[in-house]
């Protein structure tokens, strides 16, 4: 008799607490609706600077490597008399700060040049088609901005892009070049563009190919 007893009782404070018709239950994911960074979801983007021959490839790498954060991506150019390094890291919020702490030491210490602040991953891009660009002409002002622009009205985006001006071995004459990998929209007729392009390259008497990656 006691143990029913016992029983009623509980029944009625369950009841008690009995949420109104039409609420959603309790839940203690709905009180907290924000979801937790993952521990390696922070992510720091850093470009440093430095003239050549140094390369503060080396030093960015080993404050990466030291501060327990993961490289994810890197890139290293010479423009002029200038070497530059772009990298991006992840780790956790306290290795990601103990990063953010050594490139201020490295900065001040060693004097490069150096940019960083918190970005995210990059979002995956399946409608986008991977295509290669490879023009070759007379240096004149203005050719890269001309072929910005006609991927711009299309509607393309610029992935990578290294171009240069440099003097022909065999005439001495001033040339210009470009290697641009682009992400067409999966949905955009494939050979209409490239007709498209061809006739804009025909214009400004641009020799130009535009073939897919394949890898």
């Amino acid at each position: 008799m006691l143990l029913a007893a016992g029983k009623r009782r509980q029944v009625c404070w369950l009841r008690t607490f009995r949420a109104p018709h039409g609420a959603p239950p309790r839940n203690t994911e709905l009180t907290d609706p924000a979801a937790r960074p993952a521990a390696n979801e922070n992510h720091l983007l850093i470009s440093a600077y430095t003239t050549h021959p140094q390369s503060p490839l080396l030093a960015v790498t080993r404050r990466i490597s030291d501060s327990g954060c993961n490289l994810v991506d890197a890139r290293l150019s010479t423009v002029g008399r200038d070497v530059s390094v772009t990298a991006l890291a992840t780790g956790s919020w306290d290795a990601v700060a103990k990063l953010e702490a050594m490139l201020t030491r490295l900065e001040r210490e060693e004097g490069f040049k150096l940019v960083w602040y918190r970005t995210g991953p990059k979002a995956l891009q399946s409608n986008l088609l991977p295509y290669i660009v490879e023009v070759v002409a007379a240096d004149k002002p203005g050719i890269l901005f001309q072929l910005a622009d006609f991927f711009d009205r299309q509607g393309i985006t610029v992935e990578s892009l290294h171009s240069s001006r440099y003097r022909a071995m065999q005439t001495g004459a001033d040339m210009f070049s470009a290697q641009v990998t682009i992400g067409i929209p999966a949905n955009m007729h494939i050979a209409a563009l490239r007709d498209d392009f061809l006739e804009f390259c025909d214009h400004l008497n641009l020799d130009a190919i535009m073939d897919p990656m394949k890898f």
